[in-house]
């Protein structure tokens, strides 16, 4: 291994290479995702409303039901009872 000022040359190029991979898939996936979003949408589906519900999912139970009564709380407060 080969240290230029200290640090690991090889170790940092591998580290680096294997970010950039990771980001090419990232992108890949990215299209992937884009493009079932758009199948969805063209057999009706609204891709808003299906994001929210991935994000959604993505919470755990407790939080989820924290930020919706938040929501209500919010509204009720905005539009009255």
């Amino acid at each position: 291994m080969s240290d230029v000022g200290g640090i690991a040359a090889d170790q940092l190029r591998s580290l680096i290479e294997r970010i950039e991979r990771l980001e090419e898939e990232k992108a890949v996936l990215a299209t992937d995702i884009r493009e079932v979003y758009a199948e969805a949408k063209g057999t009706g589906f609204d891709p808003k409303i299906m994001r929210q519900v991935v994000r959604l999912r993505k919470m755990e139970s407790a939080d989820r039901q924290e930020q919706e009564a938040l929501l209500e709380l919010y509204m009720v407060a905005v539009h009255g009872a």
